[in-house]
């Protein structure tokens, strides 16, 4: 076995999409805005995938399922940057609300920053710390 991608099931199709495209500039190696699934590379080829979550439900024979609100992170989005400030300025810029201020994590050895999605996906954006 080998890992393919990061699949978030997504209720707004469209405005994730963009989030992903647009907003945080990733490069989309598939699909397009009005389908059902695309892929985005994160320094993993097609690593990042947004699919309907409608049609997940479907494929599993759980279609009655109601939209998901969840409560507690279940996942979280895990993306290294060069530099999390500049990348935190750039972002904030574009409209992404900021869960947390850039910080050093000297424990993880990392400084860190957090968003969420349009679907309320967790990500965390870090660069190393020197030394």
């Amino acid at each position: 076995m080998k890992f393919s991608n990061i699949r978030l099931l997504v209720n707004d199709f469209d405005k994730c999409f963009t989030f992903y495209n647009d907003m945080l500039g990733l490069e989309c190696s598939w699909g397009k805005p009005g389908e059902s699934y695309a892929s985005f590379n994160i320094g993993i080829p097609s690593g990042l995938a947004l699919f309907k979550a409608e049609l997940m439900s479907e494929a599993i024979d759980n279609s009655a399922a109601a939209k998901n609100e969840i409560l507690q992170d279940k996942s979280a989005i895990i993306i290294e940057v060069e530099n999390v400030n500049e990348t935190f300025e750039n972002l904030k810029g574009k409209g992404v609300v900021f869960l947390t201020e850039p910080k050093d994590m000297p424990a993880w050895g990392i400084r860190v920053a957090h968003f969420r999605d349009p679907e309320n996906n967790l990500i965390e954006l870090f660069s190393t710390l020197p030394g």
